[in-house]
Order: C-alpha cells, then sequence, then structure tokens
C-alpha cells in the first residue's frame, strides 16, 4: 500500500489529494495543511470583502470533515510540515494546536506550499489597519476591522489583479478608494496602452490613483494613518490593503536541498517531479518552461494549478503516462464595469526576449451593431510576422470578454496561428456576436498585415517621427475632426479622398487615421493602389491613441469631499451645482447605445436640435469615446453638460439646449473680454511682463488664461522640486534648461548672469514684485495657469516639478479659452 504525504491543502494540494483517492482507494494520503481552512476559493476573497458573496461559508469548497468522509483522506489542519529528511524519506511536523512536534515517512512526497504576499521593509507597515489578502484569515481581519471601525478611505497598494478587485470592492462599500502604484500603469501585464483604458475607466468611476509612485512610510498620526510617498506627497487613510505581489514560498524545498529554478521557483520536470525522483511539486511555487519562450516561468493561477493536481496523481499512480506542457497565462478579472482578459505573451514582453513580432489593435462590438445593446470590445493581438505564429492577446471590454479570450487561448495554446483565428467558427445570433465575430477580425486584419495589403504604425511610433517628413491624414468626418485630432493632421473624409488626390504628398510618408482604424485601411488600400508607396495605418486607430497620449492618473480628486455627521460621504456643491438639483426641465431620453463614434455625436446633434431652449436631453451612449466628446462638443457649440455618468459601460449624458445668445457665457454685449497669452520664453524681462499684464487684466475682472509651453515652462517650476524618475533625454533637458523662476536669465545685456541679479536688485528697490511674488498674487486673482502637455512630454519635465495650482492641457484646452477671449498675446 502507498503512502502519499501532501504539503498544502488548498487548490493543487487538495485537487491532488481528491485525484489520488480516485485513483487508489487503497492508498494511504495524508494532507498537511498549516492554516485553518483547506481547498477554499481564493478568487472569491475580495467579492466577499464587498458583499457581493454574502456567505463566508460558500467560500469553503471543502471541510477537512467533509474530506474525509468522501475521499477518506486524512486532513490534518495547523499541522506545519518544517523539514524533509529526503534520505529516510520522512517529514517533520510541527502541531500548532497542541504545540506539539512529530514526523512521518513517506513513499512519496507532495509539495504545494503556494506564494507568499510580498511586504517590503516600509517603515509602518505592521499598524494594525494594513492587510494582505491571501487567505479566509486574512479576509476575515478585514472585514472584522470594516465592521468595527467604518472605515471611509481607503488606500490600495499594488494596482494588479488583487489590487484592482479590492479597489472594486472596497469603493462598492461607499468608501473614498485610492490605489498607489510604483509602474507607470496598471495591471502590468498589459501592454501600456491597453492598461490605458482601464485608467481612463477608474476615472468615470471616482477611483483616485496615483502612478509612478510608490510608498516611502507608513505613520500613524491619531485615528488614520498618514501615507508618504516617494514623490513627496501625502496620503490619508483610515485602512490600507497591500497587494504588491507574491513571490513563491520554497524555504522548505530550499532547506531541503532540492534544485530550484533562475526564477527562484520550485524546478520541476514534464511530470511535475523535482530533482529528487521521490518529491513532488505544484502550484503557484513551482517553475516550469513557459511554452513560448522556453524560460522557467511561474505561474500563480488556479486553472493551472488544479490541473496539475490532476496530472500529478495519475502519474504517481500508473507511472509517468501524462506530461504538463506549461501555462500561456490565460487570465481575466472585472474592474467595475469592465473585463479584462488577457493570454500569451504580451508585446513588453516579446521585446525582452528578443522574439521578432507584429502587433495590432481592433476595435469591435459585444455583438451585431443593429441589434440593441452591442458593447465596445477592443483586441491587441501578437504573432509572429512571417508564419503567423500567435503569440499573445489582450482584450478589454464589457460582454463577451471571456469567451473571446478562451478561444484564442485555446489556439494559442495549440500553436496555432492567426489564420486560424479567421477559421473559428464560432456561434452566432444578433443578441451575441456577428457573422464576423471580433477575434475573427482580428485574425483578418493580421491577415492584411502579413500579405502586405497594408502597413501599420503606432501610436508609440507616431509621437517618435519628425514632423516634416510626414504627411498625417485624417479620414473621419469633419464633425469627428473638430472634437479631437492629432496634432498637424489634415482632414480628408475617406468618401473624398479619390477626388482629392492631388491634396496629399507623393514625397512624404503618409500616415493615416481613422475612429479605430477600419476606415484608414480603405483609405490606405485606395493610396497603395494610386501610387502611394509610403503609407501607414495607425493600429487600433485615433480611439487608442487618445487613450495612451491622455493624462493616465487621477491624482487629488478627494479634495472637496468630506465626510458628514450621518457618516456617508459627500462632495461640496457649488451654488451653481445646487440650483441645477433643484431644477426641473422637461427631458427627452435618447438611446445611441451600439453606435460607433461619429454616431452618438450625430445622433445627439440631431436630435437636440429638435428641441426648445431650455429643454434637456438625456443620451445614452455605449461608445467610450464619448465620455470626452459630449463635453468638447457642448463647449463647441454652447449648449450646457448637465451631467455625465457612467453604470456598467453606458454612459449617460444630460445636455441642455440653450439659446444663441445665452451660448457664451464670457461674451459682454456680444463682445469676448477674456486675455489669453502664450508664454513660450523663459526670459527674465518676458516673464516680467507677461505676469505684469495678467495680474493687471485680472484686476479689473477679466479672466486671464496663461499657457506655458517650451522654454515657458521653465516659469512655474517649483524652486525645491521632488526627485522624479526621467529618460536620459529628460535628464539632459533639465540641466541645460533653468531650475526656476528664480534661475531665469535676462533676454539683452544679461551679461553671464550679471544683468538679471542687477534687475531683481532694481526691483527691489523700486519695490517691484519678484517674479516669484507675481506668480502668486497671479494665482490669488484667479490666472488659470496651463501647462502644455505636449511641451512636458518633449522637455522631460513632471507635473510634480510645476507649482501648485498649474493644471495640464493641450492645444485643444488652449484654443477654446481663446475662442473666448478678446486679446490673445504670444510672447
Amino acid at each position: 500500500m502507498a503512502k502519499y504525504l501532501i504539503v498544502g491543502g488548498v487548490a493543487g494540494g487538495a485537487t491532488t489529494a481528491a485525484r489520488l483517492r480516485r485513483m487508489d482507494e487503497s492508498a494511504e494520503i495524508i494532507m498537511f495543511e498549516r492554516g485553518e481552512h483547506i481547498s477554499y476559493a481564493n478568487c472569491g476573497l475580495p467579492y466577499y470583502v464587498g458583499d457581493v458573496i454574502t456567505e463566508r461559508e460558500n467560500l469553503l469548497l471543502q471541510t477537512p470533515e467533509s474530506f474525509k468522509k468522501r475521499l477518506n483522506v486524512d486532513v490534518r489542519i495547523k499541522n506545519e510540515v518544517v523539514r524533509i529528511d529526503r534520505e529516510n524519506k520522512l517529514v517533520e511536523i510541527n502541531d500548532l494546536i497542541n504545540n506539539t512536534s512529530y514526523t512521518e515517512t513517506f513513499d512519496k512526497l507532495v509539495v504545494s506550499p503556494g506564494a507568499e504576499p510580498i511586504k517590503p521593509p516600509i517603515p509602518g507597515i505592521k499598524d494594525k489597519a494594513i492587510f494582505t489578502v491571501r487567505n479566509v484569515n486574512d479576509t476575515d481581519k478585514i472585514k472584522t476591522y470594516i465592521n468595527e471601525n467604518k472605515p471611509k478611505k481607503a488606500v490600495v497598494v499594488g494596482a494588479g489583479f488583487i489590487g484592482l478587485e479590492m479597489a472594486e470592492n472596497l469603493h462598492h462599500l461607499g468608501m473614498m478608494v485610492t490605489i498607489i502604484e510604483m509602474a507607470e500603469q496598471v495591471m502590468t501585464p498589459l501592454d501600456y496602452e491597453m492598461a490605458a483604458v482601464v485608467h481612463q475607466h477608474l476615472k468615470t468611476k471616482n477611483v483616485e490613483f496615483y502612478l509612478n509612485d510608490g510608498v516611502s512610510q507608513f505613520k500613524r498620526n491619531a485615528d488614520y494613518l498618514e501615507i508618504h510617498l516617494q514623490s513627496g506627497r501625502k496620503v490619508d487613510a483610515d485602512m490600507v490593503i497591500l497587494s504588491i505581489g507574491v513571490k513563491p514560498e520554497t524555504k522548505l524545498i530550499k532547506e531541503a536541498g532540492i534544485e530550484l529554478a533562475p526564477n527562484g521557483g520550485i524546478k520541476v520536470n514534464e511530470y511535475l517531479q523535482t530533482s529528487d525522483p521521490n518529491v513532488y511539486a505544484l502550484g503557484d511555487a513551482i517553475a516550469f518552461p513557459h511554452p513560448i519562450t522556453g524560460k522557467y516561468t511561474n505561474a500563480y493561477l488556479a486553472g493551472p494549478a488544479n490541473k496539475q493536481g490532476r496530472i500529478l496523481a495519475n502519474n504517481l499512480v500508473l507511472g509517468h503516462k501524462q506530461t504538463y506542457k506549461g501555462s500561456i497565462a490565460t487570465a481575466i478579472a472585472k474592474v467595475f464595469d469592465l473585463t479584462i482578459g488577457s493570454t500569451g505573451l504580451a508585446e513588453k514582453v516579446l521585446k525582452k526576449e528578443g522574439i521578432s513580432f507584429v502587433s495590432n489593435i481592433t476595435h469591435g462590438g459585444s455583438h451585431a451593431g443593429y441589434y440593441p445593446g452591442a458593447m465596445p470590445t477592443s483586441i491587441k493581438i501578437t504573432f509572429d510576422p512571417h508564419s503567423g505564429k500567435l503569440y499573445g492577446a489582450q482584450i478589454i471590454g464589457y460582454e463577451g470578454v471571456d469567451k473571446r479570450t478562451d478561444l484564442i487561448a485555446t489556439v494559442l495554446k495549440k500553436g496555432g496561428t492567426i489564420y486560424d483565428l479567421q477559421e473559428i467558427e464560432h456561434a452566432y445570433a444578433p443578441p451575441y456576436s456577428s457573422a464576423k465575430d471580433p477575434v475573427n477580425q482580428a485574425g483578418f486584419t493580421a491577415g492584411n498585415i502579413i500579405e502586405g495589403l497594408v502597413n501599420i504604425i503606432h501610436w508609440d511610433e507616431l509621437n517618435q517621427l519628425h514632423a516634416a517628413n510626414n504627411f498625417i491624414l485624417d479620414v473621419r468626418t469633419p464633425d469627428e475632426f473638430e472634437l479631437g485630432q492629432i496634432e498637424d493632421a489634415v482632414n480628408i473624409e475617406v468618401d473624398q479622398i479619390r477626388n482629392r488626390l492631388d491634396e496629399i504628398p507623393r514625397d512624404k510618408k503618409i500616415i493615416i487615421y481613422c475612429g479605430v482604424g477600419l476606415r484608414g485601411y480603405f483609405a490606405s488600400r485606395i493610396l497603395m493602389q494610386k501610387g502611394f508607396s509610403d503609407v501607414y495605418n495607425l493600429s487600433g486607430g485615433y480611439k487608442t491613441y487618445e487613450h495612451a497620449t491622455c493624462k493616465q492618473s487621477n491624482e487629488d480628486i478627494f479634495e472637496s469631499s468630506y465626510v458628514a455627521k450621518d457618516s456617508h460621504i459627500y462632495r461640496k456643491k457649488t451654488s451653481s451645482e445646487e440650483k441645477e438639483i433643484q431644477s426641473e426641465k422637461k427631458t427627452i431620453e435618447v438611446d445611441a447605445c451600439g453606435l460607433q463614434c461619429p454616431g452618438p455625436i450625430i445622433k445627439l446633434k440631431k436630435e437636440i436640435d429638435k428641441l426648445e431652449n431650455g429643454d434637456r436631453l438625456l443620451q445614452k451612449v455605449t461608445d467610450q469615446g464619448f465620455m470626452k466628446d459630449v463635453a468638447s462638443w457642448c463647449n463647441m457649440t454652447g449648449n450646457k453638460l448637465i451631467s455625465l455618468d457612467s453604470d456598467k459601460g453606458i454612459i449617460s449624458a444630460v445636455i441642455e439646449k440653450q439659446k444663441k445668445d445665452e451660448q457664451c457665457s464670457v461674451l459682454n454685449n456680444g463682445v469676448a473680454k477674456n486675455k489669453t497669452m502664450v508664454i513660450f520664453s523663459d526670459e527674465l524681462d518676458r516673464a516680467l511682463a507677461s505676469l505684469v499684464i495678467a495680474n493687471g487684466a485680472a484686476a479689473t475682472g477679466n479672466k486671464v488664461t496663461l499657457f506655458f509651453t517650451f522654454w515657458g515652462l521653465n516659469v512655474i517650476k517649483k524652486a525645491n522640486k521632488p526627485k522624479v524618475q526621467k529618460d536620459l533625454m529628460g535628464k539632459m533637458f533639465s540641466k541645460m534648461m533653468a531650475n526656476c523662476a528664480d534661475d531665469l536669465k535676462l533676454s539683452k545685456m544679461n551679461m553671464m548672469g550679471l544683468g538679471s541679479k542687477m534687475m531683481k536688485k532694481r526691483m527691489m528697490a523700486k519695490k517691484v514684485d519678484s517674479l516669484e511674488d507675481l506668480l502668486k498674487t497671479a494665482m490669488e486673482n484667479g490666472v488659470e495657469m496651463i501647462a502644455c502637455q505636449m511641451s512636458m512630454d518633449v522637455m522631460g519635465v513632471d507635473k510634480d516639478e510645476l507649482l501648485e495650482g498649474v493644471s495640464i492641457g493641450g492645444v485643444a484646452t488652449y484654443l477654446e479659452e481663446a475662442e473666448k477671449s478678446n486679446i490673445n498675446l504670444f510672447i
């Protein structure tokens, strides 16, 4: 009779024990678990915290008693295996209940130790209000703390899958939630432009989050925690969830002298056997060659662990007949209304491994567009540029993300190609899909790229090109173009291209874009067949470009929020908002769900033209670009955006139609009174002149907007700037540019800096305010100061280096203010 010992009683260990019993009724099977629970649903823990799963017992899939009764397995909870004696084939166990030690012999030993949360030695990290989420006990502690302390503000450190799930569930409990992430994006397995979609969605849910920033210290301050960030910021919280990551728990194996892989996991062969032929391992702690790269990797996923348990048990009983082929890390997560799926290798990993690849992004609908309720779905795939072998996929959407992730994962696991995606036969009816599913479309588009029917360029490549050598062609409608465009783009609608070929240069690189890439493909085919030789279509279109290039983080959004006596969180309302709440006006509801850009805006214009002045339109839309477009449209047309909300992927916007003479509040008797200035220079005398004029205009009651661009950014830098991470070019620019306003030089007679010192001394003698004082006065007078985002990116200037109160904007922001002004200066 064989005797099997199993260390670890959760996913991998419990599955192995159950399969062993089904394969060998006579075997002696003992399973050790140092915790109180076995076979529980780790992945359900965040949802139990958020009261989505209300019954704790539902998380406990098995108990020691049920395991014994059904499977005749001796389960010993709160028993920790502390030593493996390989020579004598025995283990030493500490009985944590009775505080005793004993040994057990084995014929075969199975270890499934899992992974442990990473808790770096940050000062204050052991505070009673700081928690990890790894097991049922962790969750019990969190639930108890919430019930007893009624926290109103929670901070989640780490924005991986679990971190974001915890953020959503704490938000579901009514807390203000802040996320702190050291990387430049959330969900690091995703590529940046796909994570950018998640960033924008989190903003619609009023989740505060800081990127490129980490925690330097936790400091207890009376009844709340003060969290010090590496950037110098401080964030307050009633409780903190640590979700920084996990690492394989291999101490027991390492001390036994069993071989570890280069990445620190337990090295196993295809039969899940360690370097000791009598010891097997599975689960989060093992390292196995990746099916694509061949390098040892860990898969911190429940699905592979359960499959490994079945394979391992079969091999123990039947001999080494079944092999484990590795995991391609297929995963999925719910982040508020979004679903994010991924499988295989992301672009960033392929670059790191030096694997030649092509990537492409396509956008489609969750089902047929003519059937109500179609939701947007974005798919990015990576593949071999020659054979079309599939390497990976990332999918983001609201419905059907799971089935499409599974379809692609199945092809990928079998070593399939993009041509297999084209041929997938899926179940089709209008409520569920389209005749050509988005997965098919991803394959078709990839095929076009390999076959040379279209050349593609990506959003980040476009930003690096030299503008003089390119011609950027926007083939959307004029209305779409007005709502937002790539800088220097020329708008020729796709249906007019054949008649306007003479407007397109043949000696430049032609970069075409549309909303999502489809019309850009049509335009590319026209130009390529008309003799244009250097034509590229922007992958993912303007939708992907805008998501990736706009502001990603969402800081300081809770400054106007407070906790009232009734213990609820409220946002301070302006007097105009209070009046809006009290007013009741006729509202017409319009359903634009399923329409893709520019459909929602066209329908909005058509429907609002039918309304009387003062009436309101409630429009519901599933195209996520509408969140930004509707605000821009209202600013351009003078209609009033009353509210803008998003729930389960459906955007609801309320717009009030206004009279023509009421559409521009900045007009006085038909004449604009605002003032705008573009500050391009960082020369002291010109900066002084700008601030003197601005303060004078503000003092007369005019709204003044200063737009700082390129060298002008130096005027609004802090004197004591925090340390920020920069690339090589950013560091070089920092060394060459002025450090702050006090470091500026004169445009004439600077004389190696002597001139500027003389000027400052003369100003002091004549009691003229210094530039620093003028800046402070301007802000106090309500002068709006905007730093150009594009210039900041080019010059390597970080937001945290700028004065408090300076906002970040683009050319469209400046132009909107200039439209309302009767004076516009360039300095």
